[in-house]
């Protein structure tokens, strides 16, 4: 279905071990190795679909892999569903792809939501919030009946916080403040600038993004109950005991890990 120049390998699909957070992958730096991994778990997501489902729309190059073959399902299949996004560029992506959306205010509760992360430790704590959408994603996961991630093997880690810095969201206001009390804690923060420019991000709700690392995290959890409790912060990117399964992409298939 997919005419992007990426061939499909075939599916592979299986439960893994939690042992394959050690295994390091040789191919993941090769860029077109990794694309072909991000298919891979996308489209694998897109099979937990079915017809008349609400959907989470998650934030991301993997699941935009996941978005397009609904598109195919819909388009050649009648797949029949409705999704809300986690951000205005999935609701983007999913108007020129003619997916159907909808809102958590006429539909509060989502039977499935597909998202990505940027890592993921052995008992499915994540960091998201690359793309700096986390707090609506979190939005649409607690709203979701079922959080599927989808990730390539270069997202595994052993222990959370050893490849990603923590994205937290802060009311501009309370930056200050914020950038205190993270410190305080632990974090080496920078502020998130735009790419290229002198300017400072701007998440969608029109606030400022932390990325605070903390080196490996020993406790999830803890750590974001106390950034959440501080004054300001608006979400942390650490989603602790969200994801229900997450679906590992590589150049020749996928395989899948469920928490619990």
């Amino acid at each position: 279905m997919f005419r992007a120049g990426l061939q499909r390998r075939p599916a592979c699909t299986s439960e893994e071990p939690k042992s394959i957070f050690s295994q390091p992958s040789p191919t993941v730096s090769v860029s077109h190795t990794s694309e072909v991994a991000k298919l891979n778990a996308g489209v694998e997501a897109a099979k937990l679909v079915r017809n008349g489902m609400l959907l989470g729309l998650g934030t991301g190059s993997t699941v935009s892999y996941a978005l397009r073959e609904l598109a195919e399902r819909i388009k050649h299949d009648g797949l029949k569903v409705q999704g809300v996004a986690t951000s205005v560029q999935t609701e983007g992506l999913a108007k020129e792809l003619g997916i159907p959306l909808t809102s958590l205010e006429k539909h509060p509760r989502l039977d499935l939501d597909i998202d990505g992360a940027d890592e993921v430790d052995p008992d499915l704590n994540l960091i998201k919030g690359g793309g700096g959408a986390h707090v609506r994603e979190k939005i649409v996961a607690k709203a979701s009946e079922l959080v599927a991630i989808v990730v390539d093997e270069s997202k595994l880690s052993r222990r959370l916080g050893e490849k990603s810095a923590v994205p937290v969201e802060v009311l501009p206001f309370a930056l200050p403040l914020v950038t205190r009390e993270m410190s305080s804690l632990g974090g080496r923060c920078k502020l998130r600038m735009v790419k290229g420019l002198n300017e400072a991000f701007r998440t969608d709700n029109g606030n400022l993004i932390l990325d605070c690392d903390f080196g490996p995290i020993p406790e999830p959890d803890a750590l974001e109950a106390d950034i959440r409790s501080i004054p300001g912060v608006l979400e942390s990117g650490i989603f602790h005991h969200v994801a229900n399964l997450v679906i590992v992409g590589s150049s020749v298939g996928t395989r899948v890990i469920r928490r619990g």
